[in-house]
């Protein structure tokens, strides 16, 4: 060992010993990070620490608790481990452990994915367990091929190191076909009978351009898929789970290997529990440990880190729980929809840099379940609460905003006291990476108050006050109800065709097609969502609006080659001034020219504009904008995430112009942002683009009603002003903050 290896587990003592005596603060990271400074080739140094070998955890969701699950179950077995239990990921979290615990037998430990990469080659892991792969902070992680191409770079470079990974997933199922390590594919064997949510991450083949079939679907792209254009289909698994029982008691279901049928329990309730029982136990079963051992570790796993953690504060039960993207939340409402008793909930995200900070995903998220629950409250919280009641506002629910858990449950007490809720009303807390701990540490505080009195009491503290949460006002009347038309009414509908959206379905760009049809809705004007899949067509001389999101590479030149298939009918609407939106690649589509990969293509040349490459930069332009914009009397607020640099011809003006000292705009030249060309629109502004700009929503509606107009000969109706207060509310939250 050489002298900086030395001075690195010196630094590492030292800061520790300090964090921890003297800061009070946790010593998970910064050790390791200081360290790693000092050596940067730390852990291979000290993966000698870890006697017989280490595994290595990885994936979007549900590394933290499959590792200390993994961690109790060695334990359990008499193995001794070393291990990151705090969910500190990166390199220096695992270098922290290893710096600061005593040498065992085995490393246990959780790492991102994308730092899977620099850790893997040192440690030289004896198992990488892949548990799923889903859209997860795109700011920050990019689109999931990027990390597909980063895992399998890491295999690739600790070729003796063995996957086992989830084969219900098509996207683990690409990363084990394109390595060489052995793999050991586990999954469910059978259907868990799911009912679907609306956005999935994974629906074209991963080998061609065709699109993948399942004869079952769990949730999510996880299931029992196929391609019928090529060969790409679920592996047969090594560790299948099958006769699934999914209840309130819990997941039960026996797990065939290839030595043993055994039957397996784990008391969390939930789809995804299922996974992670059988990722454990088919890691265990490959690392010798004892079956009766990892029951014992099931059974007894409680590792009160705000996971699925469980309290009784005032004679009410109340579950914390962690969500950082779409399927997470997804998982988490199905949590909440099968309690069918009074509720609270509360939901909380922050945009903090480990969060990511583009939150367009909470449009992927279906709220909408939550939706017509007369005996459930509902409260948004964190740093981007206002973006959350939005959301929430347009998928039927009224959100209040609150300031901390704490506030929300003042609320709670007050709606009590005034008899709106019972007593023993349950609470649902569901955080993101940034907002859970301060959501934890308040209720582990509730928790450790509440043991010191001889009994709780549920009433609000004195002048609290609170209202009970109603459905968003309706300024133009009763609104018919959320379908695909209105056709009890003689008046035509305003029809929106939605473009491609399985394949144009990247940063909930979708959300703005529901922003538009719940603003009809409203007013009382009948709306029809067409959804345009892959292969199918549509009249446009029936549509009154065009919508076109932004897609993942692959997905967005799959869908060009069938919209070039379509360009003179799109041509021919557009001249006829029909209103068309498009976000992002979308966009860029509508363009001479755009930026596939790094690869130009052709595009429609509907407008005279053209989409390059970044040039000397290769930076992508990610951030926050604010934006001047003639169509509205507000500040525009989006958010940017693209490589192409996009320059209009001489007769296009811009969508709006950047003010903000953030974001860049179409090209980072010109501060320019978008096009407006007739009656298109396109921008870069995901968030979705009117969540908080309510003014342009209304622009592109009432050029949608003169087009029915003039399609049908019924006179335009005057668009009815709604109560936007929610949303000028969150895009007057942004401008202050982006102001700065």
């Amino acid at each position: 060992m050489g002298l900086r290896f030395t001075l690195a587990k010196a630094a590492g003592a030292v800061s520790t010993w300090g964090l921890r005596h003297v800061a009070h603060r946790p010593a998970a990271n910064l050790p390791g990070k200081i360290a790693l400074k000092v050596d940067p080739v730390l852990l291979d140094e000290l993966r000698g620490k870890c006697a017989e070998g280490s595994v290595v955890t990885v994936g979007t969701n549900g590394k933290t608790s499959t590792n200390n699950l993994l961690a109790d179950a060695f334990e359990a077995a008499g193995r001794t481990i070393i291990c990151n239990r705090t969910g500190a990921n990166l390199a220096a979290g695992i270098a922290s452990a290893l710096l600061q615990q005593p040498a065992a037998q085995w490393g246990v430990f959780e790492c991102d994915e994308l730092w899977l990469a620099h850790v893997l080659p040192r440690l030289r892991s004896n198992y990488v367990l892949l548990l799923n792969l889903f859209r997860d902070q795109l700011d920050r992680c990019g689109e999931i091929d990027r990390i597909q191409t980063s895992i399998a770079g890491a295999l690739a470079a600790s070729p003796d190191t063995v996957l086992i990974y989830n084969a219900d997933d098509p996207l683990c199922a690409r990363i084990a076909d394109t390595v060489d390590n052995l793999s050991i594919p586990f999954g469910l064997a059978e259907s868990m009978d799911l009912a679907q949510n609306t956005v999935a991450d994974a629906q074209m083949c991963q080998k061609c351009d065709g699109m993948i079939q399942y004869r079952y679907r769990q949730y999510g792209q996880l299931g029992d898929y196929f391609c019928e254009r090529c060969d790409f289909a679920r592996p047969e698994l090594a560790y299948a789970g099958r006769d699934i029982s999914l209840g309130a008691g819990g997941v039960t279901m026996e797990v065939c290997g290839p030595a043993a049928c055994e039957r397996v329990r784990t008391p969390q309730p939930t789809p995804y529990a299922a996974y992670n029982l059988v990722a454990a136990y088919a890691l265990c079963r490959e690392t010798g440990i004892p079956t009766a051992a990892f029951q014992r570790a099931v059974e007894a796993f409680d590792p009160r880190n705000g996971r699925l953690q469980r309290y009784r504060l005032g004679g009410r039960d109340v579950l914390l729980n962690l969500a950082k993207n779409p399927t997470g939340f997804n998982q988490n409402l199905k949590i909440v929809e099968a309690d069918r008793g009074p509720k609270m909930v509360a939901f909380f995200i922050n945009d903090q840099v480990a969060d990511g900070r583009d939150i367009s995903w909470i449009w992927d998220i279906d709220f909408e379940e939550l939706a017509d629950r007369p005996d459930t409250v509902v409260f948004a919280g964190g740093s981007r609460a206002h973006d959350l009641a939005v959301r929430l506002k347009y998928a039927g629910i009224e959100a209040p905003v609150v300031d901390s858990i704490d506030d929300a449950f003042v609320r709670l007490g007050a709606l009590t006291a005034a008899d709106v809720m019972p007593a023993d009303a349950a609470v649902y807390a569901i955080a993101n990476y940034t907002a859970l701990p301060p959501v934890h540490d308040a209720l582990n505080a509730m928790e450790a108050a509440e043991a010191l009195r001889p009994a709780a009491s549920a009433e609000a503290p004195a002048g609290a006050t609170a209202t009970v949460p109603a459905a968003p006002a309706d300024p133009a009347g009763p609104a018919p109800s959320v379908g695909d038309g209105d056709s009890s009414s003689a008046e035509p509908p305003v029809v929106i065709a939605h473009m491609l959206p399985d394949l144009l379905n990247l940063y909930g760009d979708g959300g703005n097609v529901r922003i538009l049809e719940q603003r009809l809705r409203w007013r009382g004007i009948p709306v029809e969502v067409r959804r345009v899949g892959h292969g199918e067509t549509v009249e446009l001389s029936e549509v009154d609006l065009v919508f076109m999101g932004g897609g993942p590479d692959r997905e967005q030149k799959l869908a060009s080659e069938q919209l070039l298939a379509m360009r003179d009918d799109l041509a021919a609407y557009v001249e006829a001034d029909g209103p068309l939106l498009a976000i992002c690649g979308g966009y860029q589509i509508l363009g001479r020219q755009w930026l596939w990969g790094d690869e130009l293509v052709p595009g429609l040349g509907i407008i005279d504009m053209e989409t390059r490459r970044p040039g000397t930069s290769a930076d992508r332009l990610i951030d926050n904008m604010v934006l001047e914009s003639p169509l509205a009397t507000h500040p525009v607020v989006g958010y940017e995430n693209h490589a192409g640099r996009t320059y209009l011809g001489p007769g296009v003006e811009g969508f709006g112009r950047v003010v903000s000292s953030c974001g860049r705009g179409n090209n980072d030249d010109d501060r320019v942002e978008g096009a407006r060309y007739k009656n298109v629109v396109g921008t870069y502004s995901h968030g979705p683009a009117l969540s908080k700009n309510p003014e342009v929503a209304d622009w592109m509606l009432a050029r949608a009603l003169d087009r029915r107009a003039r399609r049908t000969g019924q006179a335009a109706p005057k668009l009815v002003p709604l109560d936007d207060a929610v949303e000028l509310a969150a895009n007057e939250v942004m401008v202050r903050r982006l102001a700065k």
